[in-house]
């Protein structure tokens, strides 16, 4: 009698991978807006301030990926992603005990590393690992489920926060992440860490290592790419409201367009689920690349309110399937055998110029005069974005 445990199947794996990414994107990256003006209100401490750890924290998550890659690379995706877990746990328990503005920036370089260790990248690097023939499937599976993050966080947090407090909140946030994150990781990754992937025909370069990568202008182009992209969305999500102010409209009305975004995202994904398997990544890359350059031109030139649903239509559509995009091509151009490697430092990159992206855009808001003007500049790297991309070659054996 064999009493060997049984894996997991492929289904099994994803969805709890999946419910993990919903609740860590929902607690640490979504959440931390919505405690910005109760931490104001009681501790005093300015918004800059506050803004200020969560930039360090994207900084952290740049910083860190290049080791959390290379640890799944050697078999260790269920030691990442299980502490990532309980390092988010921790981090938002000492967040929620924060007095002086040094501990709460200290406290966001441990969440930036934990958000390194759970978000995105580790889990499709796992797939990508134990599934060559079918981790497609699977990214776009976690990116759908974790596309409703933002829906979850919001309305949680607001119901929690007057029974709880902030503190309080974050406490329930961080035991919920060890309760269920935790075991759902645990279980999903059991076993060994899968057989070597045999070397197949479908990509052009099965065992590039990162330094043979690193020695590609191809890497460069895909790298320079994704991160203007980067830069581009997360400018524009630190200045949106402003920027609608700057249009005259109220609140209310921007909250009106923004809140389409989210659904725009969702959407795009299910219609790639649906139809868009066919399409090479290459072409669906560019199509979404130039989302961004549209999005923002429409942004800035619009004078009509049906043109901004229109900006949020594009800008979410382009915003949910980019992760998609990004986590297939990377094994799909470079191989598998250090995929782990390679993708953290592309996405390292990516990640410190959109924690440099508020700031900066801000500097460019000062010399540029206006948020129309702001937003073309973006628009144009974004333009810059995808024509890096197309150039790009293909690698060959």
């Amino acid at each position: 009698m064999n009493d060997a445990p049984r894996h997991p199947s492929f289904a099994w794996v994803v969805a709890a991978l999946a419910a993990g990414q919903l609740l860590t994107w929902a607690a640490l990256y979504y959440g931390f807006s919505s405690f910005v003006l109760p931490m104001r209100d009681e501790l005093r401490w300015s918004e800059a301030t506050l803004m200020g750890a969560f930039s360090v924290g994207l900084a952290a998550w740049g910083g860190a990926s290049y080791a959390v890659g290379a640890a799944i690379d050697r078999g260790h995706g269920r030691a990442v992603l299980g502490g990532g877990a309980v390092l988010a746990a921790l981090g938002l328990w000492a967040w929620a005990g924060v007095r002086e503005p040094w501990m709460f920036y200290a406290v966001w370089v441990v969440l930036g590393v934990s958000m390194a260790m759970t978000l995105y990248d580790p889990a499709f690097i796992v797939l990508t690992k134990r599934y060559p023939q079918r981790y497609r499937q699977g990214i776009t599976a976690l990116t759908l489920v974790g596309g409703f993050a933002s829906t979850l966080s919001f309305p949680v947090v607001a119901w929690s926060m007057p029974a709880l407090g902030w503190r309080g909140t974050l406490v329930a946030m961080g035991a919920a992440l060890l309760a269920v994150v935790l075991p759902l990781h645990w279980w999903a990754l059991r076993g060994p860490h899968e057989p070597p992937a045999r070397p197949t025909h479908d990509g052009p370069a099965a065992d590039i290592t990162l330094r043979d990568a690193l020695r590609h202008r191809t890497f460069w182009l895909l790298a320079l790419a994704f991160t203007l992209y980067a830069f581009g969305s997360a400018a524009l999500w630190a200045h949106v409201m402003p920027a609608f102010a700057s249009k005259g409209l109220r609140q209310g009305e921007a909250l009106a367009v923004v809140v389409w975004i989210g659904p725009a995202q969702v959407a795009g994904r299910l219609l790639y689920a649906a139809l868009g398997r066919a399409w090479s990544l290459r072409v669906l890359g560019a199509v979404v690349l130039l989302g961004l350059p549209i999005a923002l031109t429409l942004f800035a030139l619009a004078q009509a309110l049906w043109v901004l649903w229109l900006f949020a239509a594009v800008f979410g559509a382009a915003n949910g399937l980019i992760t998609i995009v990004r986590g297939g091509l990377i094994p799909e151009t470079f191989g598998r055998a250090q995929v782990g490697r390679i993708g953290g430092a592309m996405a390292a990159i990516g990640l410190l110029a959109r924690a440099a992206a508020p700031v900066a855009a801000a500097a460019l808001l000062l010399v540029l005069g206006g948020y129309r003007e702001l937003l073309l500049v973006l628009a144009a790297l974004g333009a810059v974005a995808v024509l890096s991309f197309w150039l790009a070659p293909a690698l060959r054996r």
